[in-house]
C-alpha cells in the first residue's frame, strides 16, 4: 500500500497550531486538539463584497492576512496621502499616517501590527522606507535606488523589492534584500519591468509577475521565482497584465485584477503553474491585498474605488473514525 510520505514526500508532521498555508492534500496532526487534520479539496474559489475602506485610492501599499491587514498611501480622492488604515476581519479603522505621502509604493508585513512600506512616488520618486509598529510608522533606512511601481514581499524584518520605475529609466531589474536595518543590493530580475507584483514569506523566497517593461500599459506574463540568490524564469500568467495586486508565498500566491482597465481577473500560483480562478466583482488595478493563495483579502484600486473583497479557499478538516 503507498503511503503518506510516498505520496507527499514527507511525514504526516506533528504541530501545535494548524499550518498558515496549507496546500491541497497536506495532512498534519494538531497535538493541541489531538486531532488528524487535512487541507481537503478545492472547493469554488470566489470573491464576496466586504465592509469599504474609509479612502478610496489607488497605488496603495499593503500587508498582512485576510483578518488582520493594512493599506497604506496611494493616490486618494485628489493626490498622493499618507492615509493608513487597518483591518480587523470586519471593519476598516483610519490608524496612524505615514510620514511621507505618497502613491505606487510597496509593503511587506504578517499582519496590521508588523508591516514595512518602502519606495513609490511623492512627486518626485522616493527611496524613503518606514516600520510599521501597530501604533505609529517610522522612518529607517532607505532603499539604495529611488522608485515606484516596484514589487515588494516579505516581513518587516526580511522583505524583498524588486523591478519598478526610476527617474529616466521605465523597467528596473534591481533586487534589494532588507534585514530588518539596511537594504542590499543583490541578483537583479532577468526582466525589468514595472507595475510588477509579488509574494514571499521572507526575503529568501519569492514570486514575481507581471508588469511591463515600457511606459505602455502593455502587460507581460513573465514570472520569476527567487531562491534567496538568483530569479529563475519559471510558466507565465495566462494573462499579461501590468499593476497587479497580490497575496500569499512564493509557492501558493494570487495575481489580482489589473489595469489600465480595471480588471477582475484573479489567477493561482501553485508553485509550478497559475490556474484562472473566479474574478472580482469590481474590477481594480493597484490593489492591496493581504492573505494567502485561499483565504485573501483584495482592497481598494481601479479608479479609487473604497470597496472590499473576501476570497473563500481550500477548507480544513478534521478526520474521525466515523
Amino acid at each position: 500500500m503507498t503511503t503518506y510520505k510516498e505520496i507527499k514526500g514527507t511525514n504526516i508532521e506533528a504541530v501545535a497550531t494548524d499550518p498558515t498555508y496549507p496546500g491541497e492534500g497536506q495532512v498534519w496532526y494538531n497535538t493541541t486538539s489531538n486531532v488528524l487534520k487535512g487541507a481537503t479539496g478545492t472547493p469554488t474559489l470566489s470573491w464576496s463584497t466586504t465592509n469599504p475602506m474609509n479612502t478610496g485610492r489607488y497605488g496603495m501599499g499593503s500587508a498582512g492576512t485576510q483578518t488582520s491587514a493594512l493599506g497604506f498611501g496611494g493616490n486618494g480622492p485628489t493626490v498622493q496621502t499618507a492615509v493608513t488604515e487597518s483591518w480587523n476581519g470586519t471593519n476598516w479603522t483610519e490608524v496612524n499616517d505615514l510620514n511621507l505621502a505618497r502613491h505606487y509604493i510597496a509593503g511587506a508585513g504578517v499582519s496590521n501590527t508588523s508591516a514595512i512600506a518602502f519606495g513609490g512616488n511623492q512627486p518626485p520618486q522616493t527611496a524613503n522606507t518606514e516600520s510599521w509598529n501597530g501604533s505609529n510608522w517610522t522612518e529607517v533606512n532607505n532603499l539604495n535606488e529611488v522608485k515606484e511601481l516596484l514589487g515588494g514581499s516579505g516581513t518587516q524584518t526580511s522583505a524583498l523589492a524588486y523591478g519598478g520605475a526610476a527617474p529616466g529609466d521605465a523597467s528596473k531589474t534591481n533586487t534589494e534584500v532588507w534585514n530588518g536595518s539596511n537594504w542590499t543590493e543583490v541578483n537583479n530580475l532577468n526582466t525589468g519591468r514595472n507595475g510588477l507584483s509579488g509574494a514571499g514569506a521572507d526575503s529568501t523566497s519569492a514570486v514575481a509577475f507581471g508588469g511591463t517593461p515600457s511606459p505602455s500599459p502593455e502587460g507581460l506574463v513573465n514570472t520569476e521565482l527567487w531562491n534567496g540568490t538568483n530569479w529563475t524564469n519559471v510558466n507565465d500568467l495566462n494573462l499579461g497584465r501590468v499593476y497587479i495586486g497580490s497575496t500569499g508565498i512564493a509557492t501558493a500566491a494570487l495575481a489580482i485584477g489589473a489595469q489600465p482597465s480595471p480588471q477582475g481577473q484573479t489567477e493561482s500560483w501553485n508553485g509550478t503553474n497559475w490556474t484562472e480562478v473566479n474574478d472580482l466583482n469590481v474590477g481594480r488595478g493597484t490593489a492591496g491585498g493581504a492573505g494567502t493563495n485561499t483565504l485573501a483579502l483584495a482592497f481598494s484600486g481601479g479608479g479609487r474605488t473604497n470597496s472590499s473583497e473576501a476570497f473563500a479557499g481550500i477548507t480544513t478538516k478534521t478526520f474521525t473514525d466515523s
